[in-house]
C-alpha cells in the first residue's frame, strides 16, 4: 500500500511539473511576464501545491508569493521572475544558462562555513527561498546580514541562478568588488548557495519550505 502511494504521489508531481513547464513556455512567450501574468501563476501553484511535494512547486510558489506581497509586480521583480521560468520552461533567454561551479569565481576550495559571528551578502536569484529566508537562516545560525560587499564581509554568496553572464548582470559589481578584496588578500569567501545550505543544514531546509 505504502508503495502505491508512493508511486502515486510520484505520478502527480511528474504530471504537475510538466503542466508547469507548459505554463512556464506560455508565460515567457513574448519575453515579459507582467501583474495578472504572476497572479495567475501564484494561483495555479497555490491550488496544486496540496496534492504534490515538488520543491520546484513549492519554492517557485514561495518566490511569487513574496513578489506578490505587496499587491505589485515591479519592473526589478518582473524581470527576476521571467529569467527563473526561462529556467523552468527549458526555454534559451539572452540571461545565459545556468553557470556550472567552474565559470564561477567561487574559492577553491570552498570553504566550510562559520555562521556564529560572520557577516554575509547574497547576490543574484536563490533557488533555497527568497532572500529574506536565507537571510533569516543567517541570523538564527548568529551570523550578520549587510547591505554591500565591504571589507567587513565574510561570505559572499552567489544565488544558485547566477549565469555564465554574471558580468553583464546588475549583481555583477558585487562579485567584482568581492574577487578584488579576496585577491588582495582580505579573508573574504565567495560561495555558491548550495555549498551555503548543506553547511547550514536543517535551518536552510527550513527555510526552502
Amino acid at each position: 500500500m505504502d508503495m502505491f502511494v508512493q508511486f502515486n504521489r510520484k505520478s502527480i508531481d511528474d504530471r504537475q511539473v510538466d503542466t508547469l513547464i507548459g505554463l512556464s513556455k506560455g508565460l515567457v512567450a513574448d519575453g515579459q511576464v507582467n501583474q495578472s501574468e504572476a497572479e495567475f501563476l501564484k494561483n495555479w501553484l497555490v491550488q496544486n501545491r496540496q496534492a504534490t511535494e515538488s520543491p520546484i512547486i513549492t519554492n517557485l510558489l514561495n518566490k511569487v508569493g513574496a513578489m506578490l506581497e505587496d499587491g505589485v509586480l515591479d519592473d526589478e521583480e518582473s524581470a527576476e521572475l521571467l529569467k527563473v521560468l526561462y529556467k523552468v520552461s527549458g526555454e534559451p533567454s539572452e540571461f545565459g544558462e545556468l553557470a556550472h561551479t567552474a565559470t564561477l569565481p567561487v574559492n577553491d576550495p570552498m570553504p566550510q562555513v562559520e555562521f556564529e559571528g560572520s557577516t554575509f551578502v547574497f547576490t543574484g536569484i536563490c533557488a533555497f527561498g527568497t532572500r529574506t529566508d536565507c537571510q533569516k537562516v543567517v541570523e538564527d545560525l548568529g551570523g550578520f546580514n549587510i547591505a554591500n560587499v565591504t571589507k567587513k564581509l565574510n561570505y559572499l554568496v552567489l544565488g544558485s541562478y547566477v549565469t555564465d553572464s554574471w558580468a553583464h548582470e546588475t549583481f555583477g559589481r558585487k562579485i567584482e568588488k568581492a574577487m578584488a578584496y579576496r585577491d588582495s588578500g582580505i579573508p573574504l569567501a565567495i560561495i555558491t548557495e548550495e555549498h551555503w545550505a548543506k553547511s547550514g543544514g536543517s535551518s536552510v531546509d527550513s527555510a526552502g519550505r
